[in-house]
């Protein structure tokens, strides 16, 4: 029968273990970001060497699995001489994993811009990098942001794979609570109301965005 003391009673360490899950996510999505800005400029750059870089980059991360990616991260680097702890393994290979994707939301919303802005800008005498930061990446960024919010969504689930170096986030800790308990089904549901709640809440702000973005 199902118990719902030990339902109730799970939500204390498993929202104490989200902080991993926000932590590891949240650095992953901004790492990506950076990562996928660059790579994007690859992509769009007038070297093919450069388009080659972003185009190998892009079909390898996102052919890979992301446990197999975290995997060779976390015991690739030992092999090298590189020791570093379990979270910042997770939060790189997040990031990486994340940066593939990004690049591709950001050049298909570049892509999708008019060229004739730039062509007028380009014909009133701007500069190309102001022509970038002024006409070009404030339109892209608020045309991505629905890919963006979706692709963070997909990270936080994503997350449930560091559990595997050792990482004490939601589902790891819903694993030894289940083991302590011998209640599997209501850790594991108090689980999945934790993961909806978070996911609940960044649609919600990405929705808030995209109104601000709008007005």
């Amino acid at each position: 029968m199902f118990s719902i003391p030990t339902f109730l009673e799970s939500f204390g360490p498993l929202a104490m273990a989200a902080r991993f899950t926000l932590l590891v996510s949240g650095l992953g999505i901004a790492l990506g970001l950076v990562i996928g800005a660059l790579v994007c400029a690859c992509a769009l750059s007038k070297s093919r060497g450069l388009r080659r870089f972003a185009a190998i980059w892009v079909s390898f991360l996102r052919g890979v699995p992301l446990l197999v990616q975290l995997l060779l991260m976390y015991y690739l680097l030992p092999v090298v001489g590189i020791s570093i702890p379990a979270l910042a393994a997770a939060v790189i290979t997040v990031g990486i994993c994340a940066s593939a994707y990004i690049s591709e939301i950001w050049r298909g919303a570049i892509g999708a811009l008019p060229p004739g802005q730039s062509e007028a800008a380009e014909a009133i005498g701007m500069a190309p990098g102001t022509i970038w930061t002024r006409i070009v990446l404030p339109q892209a960024v608020v045309m991505s942001l629905p890919a963006l919010v979706n692709e963070l969504i997909l990270l936080v689930k994503a997350s449930s794979l560091v559990s595997m170096v050792g990482i004490m986030e939601v589902t790891r800790a819903s694993q030894a609570q289940a083991a302590t308990t011998f209640r599997p089904l209501e850790v594991y549901l108090a689980a999945a109301c934790i993961y909806l709640a978070i996911n609940l809440c960044l649609a919600g702000i990405g929705r808030w965005l995209e109104h601000k973005a709008a007005v």
